[in-house]
């Protein structure tokens, strides 16, 4: 990495390598505590990606910076944000800014939102047909949750991120055109989307065919505490260290269902964290040997690779308990943490530095909502999934979804996917997309469904039961809502989801209600007697990701001047 350089937190000199986040820089200073909410408690880091936005500080004067997103610059002046310097100050930048912002509209043939392993073979293989593509994604560094590409000066962790490395390599190579740093907070048929650009600028986006691959983020487990400073996803964890070579702390307990989690703990242990702690939903692999078999079957290297983790665990003598939930965290000795779980009838407690969780995912479909297209509720999983052709085209014309956006598949999956949509958007356009490589994306797709299938009868995907979860617990940490505000907030008459929101203020956050949401919907709908679909969520709105208000204005001033 770059050479060290230095900024000030709280009048205090700390020091950082250049091409770090803010937040991974805080981390390996120890500092855990970002910001205080209008209830005084204490935030910190938590998804690492930009949808929580509970990471905020105080950046050179400016509020509401991410963390997570944030880069680290020479000199640079951060503060803990609190409620009351938060408005005084935006008040202020708006003000300064206000006449300065200016619009640059964009009109590519295929525009691609999301730059991780769909949207990067999507964009070689519209690019390869001859269209002029377009590729926007809200990180700076392109490649996606999943290849997580290091940071500037890093050398390549592994074969993941060198496989990422040559995909994004590929993605320039073809002639593609990769933007990060862009922020989309709206989009309307045409299609017409309008975004935060890297310099801050207005951008109206204009494409003929429009690719929406933006993926997926984790789904937390709602237990008491699960808002501390300290507890974070395992993908913001795993991308402290990825990107940054950064620990979320020195003992780490790992909580949740998956094998990203089974992953994330041995590349820490490997990058000398000491891993107190695994737990697995499920129960043992070893307890379903003929679904085991069947892994093996539908994809062998895969399945391998999973038996490695496994053995890679023992060898850095991390315990693994399986048929265990995590059931409450507290505030413990100085920063420490104390997780209580349950394994199998026995409960028992970890005193870690930082607890990640990965309770399974969410797609992130809020533009494709806002869109309008079709949707589907997929109970095991406890997700909305996008309806799409063969093609994967949506119910919208115009409009493709690929990759987890559209409903945990994997990487291998969403690559395919890309291909295949990638080449059906050049060829809307009226390019000759070829044949040959859509088929063996095809065939690929359809292989790598078959192992997703087998591969989540060994873990547990479902969604969190609140039945038991006791009523002080946050549902919505942005407002602070407890679950049982939301409980009292659906007794007496039926009252529609929207309507909960509208008086409770549960999913009025930052966030918009992206972690409180759909658990809200299965709640609402179990005590209705209603099936869960679309309309049970909160209704998608504009924008899906806070922005300021001089961007909308200048937005708005460039959409007046084309009348």
């Amino acid at each position: 990495m770059n050479d060290s350089i230095s900024f000030s937190f709280e009048g205090e000199t700390l020091s950082a390598r250049g091409g770090q986040s803010l937040a991974s820089a805080l981390a390996d200073a120890g500092v855990r505590v970002f910001r205080h909410t209008p209830k005084a408690s204490p935030r910190g880091l938590f998804c690492g990606m930009g949808v929580c936005q509970d990471c905020l500080l105080e950046v050179d004067g400016r509020p509401n910076q991410r963390a997570c997103m944030t880069p680290v610059t020479a000199s640079m002046s951060v503060r803990r944000q609190t409620p009351r310097a938060s408005l005084r100050s935006a008040t202020q930048v708006t003000a300064a800014t206000d006449a300065s912002t200016q619009a640059r509209v964009l009109t590519p043939d295929v525009l691609i939102v999301g730059a991780g392993s769909a949207g990067l073979n999507a964009a070689i293989a519209a690019a390869d047909a001859g269209a002029q593509v377009l590729v926007v994604d809200e990180r700076k560094v392109s490649g996606g949750q999943y290849f997580k590409q290091p940071a500037e000066g890093l050398s390549l962790l592994d074969r993941q991120q060198r496989e990422g490395a040559d995909l994004l390599a590929r993605a320039r190579a073809s002639g593609a055109e990769l933007l990060g740093g862009v922020c989309l907070w709206a989009a309307f048929g045409g299609p017409e989307l309008y975004a935060a650009g890297p310099e801050g600028e207005a951008l109206i986006l204009r494409p003929r065919q429009l690719i929406i691959a933006t993926g997926a983020y984790e789904r937390p487990r709602f237990v008491p505490g699960w808002t501390l400073p300290g507890v974070m996803t395992t993908g913001a964890a795993q991308t402290l260290w990825r990107s940054y070579r950064s620990l979320p702390g020195k003992r780490i307990a790992v909580f949740g269902s998956g094998p990203l989690n089974l992953q994330v703990a041995l590349e820490l242990a490997r990058g000398g964290a000491d891993v107190r702690l695994v737990t697995e939903r499920a129960r043992s692999p070893w307890r379903s040997p003929r679904t085991a078999l069947a892994l093996f079957a539908r994809g062998p290297r895969l399945a391998l690779a999973g038996m490695a983790m496994h053995l890679g665990l023992v060898r850095q003598r991390v315990m693994l308990r399986y048929d265990a939930t995590l059931l409450q965290i507290e505030a413990g000795e100085g920063d420490s943490l104390r997780a209580r779980y349950r394994c199998g009838a026995i409960e028992a407690e970890v005193e870690v530095d930082a607890v990640c969780m990965n309770d399974g995912f969410e797609p992130q479909n809020e533009l494709l909502r806002l869109l309008g297209a079709e949707m589907r509720y997929d109970p095991a999983f406890g997700q909305l999934r996008c309806e799409r052709s063969i093609d994967c085209q949506t119910s919208v014309p115009s409009v493709y979804a690929i990759g987890d956006c559209c409903g945990l598949g994997g990487a291998p999956a969403a690559a395919a996917e890309g291909v295949i949509a990638g080449a059906a958007a050049a060829r809307a356009c009226g390019y000759t997309a070829a044949g040959p490589h859509e088929r063996t994306a095809k065939s690929r797709l359809k292989a790598a469904r078959r192992f997703q299938e087998i591969l989540w009868r060994l873990h547990d995907p479902s969604p969190q039961s609140l039945d038991e979860t006791p009523d002080a617990t946050l549902l919505c940490r942005c407002e602070e809502i407890t679950l049982g505000d939301f409980r009292q907030s659906m007794a007496g008459e039926d009252r529609h989801i929207g309507s909960i929101k509208s008086s409770s203020r549960l999913g009025m956050g930052g966030c918009q209600g992206r972690y409180c949401g759909p658990a809200a919907a299965r709640l609402h709908a179990a005590r209705t007697g209603r099936t869960v679909e679309d309309h049970s969520y909160f209704a998608p709105q504009v924008p899906v990701k806070p922005v300021s208000i001089d961007l909308v204005q200048a937005t708005a001033r460039a959409l007046d001047s084309d009348d």
